[in-house]
């Protein structure tokens, strides 16, 4: 068994070599969201811009001792404006990422899916986890298990694509990416596995590009190499997935947690699909997982970056 959050350790030493991230930070009024902020600073991998009550913010970081006196501090009433002063800092390009503090997640999503002024792209907004298993030998990314509730083929078709430019941007050059189900053979009776065989057949006509896709798969045959072997499943991806997607909310969030309290798993969280990257922690998260949701941001700010330079050149 590896040593636990090695994964992760790797993301965060990473990111200690680019320049910090500029990155809003919606209403950092509590311990934990001040100083998951703090730290990640201290590391290197982002530039806070705390956004919020400014006595409220100032009286946390008294408090518990955390020096806060080198970062900027956009003065707003109460969480929603802060919500909505993260966003805008966003839109006009002062942040490059955006970070939950100590509001709703709904309150901070609200702001970013606002038609006007909001940070929706042409993409489905989708959540993805991703999970340090300490027995397995990589990181999984598990999606979606926080924001679509029961998705279409078509949200489907955008979670996917998230899903493996954030692959790509930790650097797995082509994800293999497993679409679950409950069974690895296509069955009508099974919506999720009719959707499972479309997806990857979107796949081959090029309408999702950047990872092989193989599906349906059960969870066994997606993970384990000798699953797949007993149940002759010829296949590139099976036992061997680097992203699960899940058939609904519901069954992602059941292996997320299934993976975190019976696999001893942490599970970084980010929001992908809106302009920006969006990162979200639970109070509840050890301050390694913290630090990575943090460097996943980054990493994927980064490949923004050089995909847009690589755009305006051409």
């Amino acid at each position: 068994m590896e040593r636990k959050h090695e994964k992760y350790e790797g993301l965060i030493a990473r990111c200690q070599a680019l320049t910090p991230v500029p990155t809003a930070v919606a209403h950092p009024c509590d311990e934990s969201s001040l100083r998951g902020a703090v730290e990640a600073a201290e590391l290197g991998i982002l530039q806070p811009i705390l956004v919020g009550p400014r006595a409220k913010i100032e009286a946390v970081a008294a408090q518990f001792r955390l020096d806060i006196s080198r970062y900027e501090i956009v003065d707003a009433p109460h969480s929603h404006a802060a919500a909505d002063e993260a966003v805008r800092l966003a839109r006009e390009g002062k942040a490059e990422m955006l970070m939950k503090g100590s509001l709703h997640t709904d309150e901070l999503m609200g702001a970013v899916v606002r038609t006007a002024t909001g940070l929706r792209t042409e993409r489905r907004i989708s959540h993805a986890f991703i999970m340090d298993v300490p027995s397995l030998d990589r990181a999984i990314i598990v999606t979606d298990a926080a924001i679509n509730i029961f998705p279409t083929l078509e949200d489907k078709v955008h979670i996917t694509q998230n899903a493996i430019d954030l692959a790509r941007a930790l650097g797995f050059e082509q994800p293999k990416v497993a679409i679950l189900s409950a069974m690895e053979t296509v069955n009508p009776k099974v919506p999720s596995t009719v959707e499972a065989a479309a997806l990857c057949k979107m796949a081959d006509r090029g309408q999702i590009t950047g990872g092989i896709l193989d599906g349906p798969l059960a969870l066994d045959n997606a993970i384990d190499l000798a699953a797949a072997q007993i149940k002759k499943i010829d296949s590139p991806v099976a036992g061997m997935a680097d992203i699960l997607v899940v058939p609904d909310l519901e069954a992602g969030n059941m292996l997320a947690k299934s993976l975190t309290f019976m696999a001893d798993a942490d599970a970084a969280g980010i929001v992908l699909g809106a302009r920006v990257p969006i990162i979200l922690t639970s109070r509840a998260d050890s301050v390694t997982t913290r630090l990575a949701s943090c460097a996943v941001a980054a990493l994927v700010a980064k490949a923004r970056r050089e995909s847009a330079s690589k755009a305006v050149a051409s």
